[in-house]
């Protein structure tokens, strides 16, 4: 059964829900990169309750996709099927619990968090200033900057699987690494609790600005760009790699590697998913051929190509 079918044969599900529901809403807007295609519908639930009565009450075979701050994600120019859900309102909220533990939920931007924890007095998560998304999608796999990661300050998450059925996990039981996070499959995080450390508040500004300062110097900040394309293989930076294949600058139509950091693609105005997915891909082609090593994807690539009628998500 299609959403379409579905959402003419029975329309409780779109009666009942509290939050907003729309058909047909166009992606690119919401993303980093600026491309892709529309979701048949774009669902902001009011609340975690609403949330779960959209999954239990929503067919098994109706996809079901999550957008953050859409930083790190590439959809496809052929749209997404089904419904693609975003977190905000009360899922952006950020409070304090005594003494040292912030609570955020998973629509929060990790910049929020960082600049709530400093007002807090609390240290240990500045390094969320430099990470360009939501802790909904830092918990999905482990995001980190400068040294440090969620893994480091995460004490435990909630989160709805796709029966609408809520958990709440410890950290060790998410078995998290670099830049993946053990998650069964169809999980939505709704909310996590950070654990920092007592230090005085001009200490703590004076590490996130450092923190920015380096992210203004060493990446294409004001470029439309998904943020680090290619998670570092083991004992190796992905930048050099794709330096030394011989990547930097390397374009397809108005897709680039940047210059400034080629683990970085751009969106130079006129490009489509299509192409940046395309230079991705022949980025990973030459330093496989360059170097023997595969690079694996940091940005989630989600939707259709025009030219198929198949979803891909890989």
């Amino acid at each position: 059964m299609s959403l379409q079918q579905y959402s003419s044969s029975s329309g409780q599900i779109w009666k009942n829900v509290r939050g907003k529901l729309t058909p047909m809403v166009s992606l690119d807007k919401l993303t980093w990169f600026g491309v892709g295609g529309s979701s048949e519908w774009l669902f902001e639930p009011f609340d975690e309750q609403d949330l779960i009565f959209l999954l239990q009450n929503c067919p098994k075979e109706i996809p079901i996709h999550v957008l953050g701050a859409g930083s790190n994600t590439l959809v496809r120019d052929g749209g997404v099927k089904g419904i693609t859900i975003k977190l905000n309102g009360l899922f952006t909220q950020i409070t304090f619990e005594s003494p040292n533990k912030i609570i955020a939920g998973a629509g929060a931007s990790d910049a929020e968090v960082a600049r709530f924890a400093a007002s807090k007095e609390i240290a240990g998560l500045e390094f969320l200033i430099g990470i360009p998304g939501t802790v909904g999608g830092g918990l999905c796999m482990n995001a980190g900057a400068n040294g440090s990661e969620f893994g480091d300050i995460l004490e435990r998450a909630s989160a709805i699987d796709r029966n609408g059925i809520r958990h709440v996990v410890g950290a060790s039981e998410l078995k998290m690494n670099y830049r993946h996070t053990q998650t069964p499959k169809g999980w939505i995080y709704t909310s996590a609790e950070f654990i920092g450390k007592g230090a005085d508040k001009q200490s703590i500004r004076e590490r996130m600005r450092q923190n920015l300062a380096h992210r203004a110097d060493a990446q294409p900040i004001g470029k439309r760009t998904g943020g680090s394309t290619f998670a570092n293989p083991a004992g190796h930076k992905a930048w050099q790699l794709i330096e030394a294949a011989g990547c930097r600058g390397l374009r397809v139509g108005d897709a680039q590697v940047s210059d400034k950091h080629c683990n970085f693609l751009i969106n130079n105005g006129l490009a489509t998913a299509s192409d940046i997915e395309a230079l991705g891909l022949e980025v990973c082609k030459r330093v496989k051929k360059n170097s023997g090593i595969d690079l694996r994807w940091e940005i989630k690539r989600i939707g259709l190509n025009r030219d198929i009628n198949e979803e891909l998500v890989r």
